[in-house]
């Protein structure tokens, strides 16, 4: 007869910080490269980015992105 564990894997700090420096930086370092591109040729990038809609202020902005969001989780 087989033995079955059920034992669950709590993932170390080590491990934890490698998925950090897998996932996270890279993404980061892509958008930080993107935004200083777009900085140095004098585009305007934040367009390219969905819910910003040409608000001018940062609450308004922050509030179309909450609603385009939404509207997607839905």
């Amino acid at each position: 007869m087989n033995v079955v564990s059920y034992e669950t894997h709590k993932p170390t700090h080590r491990e934890d910080k490698l998925s950090f420096v897998l996932i996270f930086a890279p993404c980061f370092l892509l958008l930080l490269s993107v935004a200083l591109l777009g900085l140095l040729v004098g585009l305007h990038w934040q367009q390219w980015l969905p819910g910003a809609e040409h608000k001018t202020s940062i609450f308004s902005g922050v509030h179309a992105a909450v609603y385009t969001v939404m509207s997607q989780l839905i």
